[in-house]
Order: C-alpha cells, then sequence, then structure tokens
C-alpha cells in the first residue's frame, strides 16, 4: 500500500519507536514503526494508524538502522 503524506507545516504528524539500540528494535524489522499518531494530523487525514511501518521514503528504502 502506497499512502504520499505532506505537509507545509514540516511536520508529518507521526511519532516512531524502535530502531537501532531499542530493546524492541530486531534485525529482522521492516520499515519503522508508527508508534503515535497527532489527531488531524496529515498522515492521521491520509489514514496512516499507530502499528503501521514506513518502508520507504523519498525513494529510499527505510530499515531500522535509519532511526
Amino acid at each position: 500500500v502506497t499512502i504520499t503524506v505532506c505537509s507545509q507545516m514540516g511536520s508529518l504528524g507521526i511519532s516512531i519507536a524502535g530502531g537501532k539500540g531499542s530493546s524492541s528494535c530486531k534485525e529482522s524489522d521492516e520499515g519503522i514503526l508508527i508508534a503515535r499518531l497527532a489527531k488531524d494530523g496529515p498522515s492521521d487525514l491520509v489514514g496512516v494508524q499507530a502499528g503501521d511501518r514506513v518502508a520507504e521514503v523519498d525513494g529510499l528504502f527505510v530499515t531500522v538502522e535509519c532511526v
């Protein structure tokens, strides 16, 4: 599923979790976990949900090492 989120305010309205060094991070994890969303923020308005994972940003694959 591809969802495009753009923000004129410089914020996507998300908080991420995990990443390299985190106790919840596993090498097999793909993408970055969305932990929380700002209500009515850009991501919330296009249907992103807590628990979703971001796999790609601007055409670049995202890994846990990126966080």
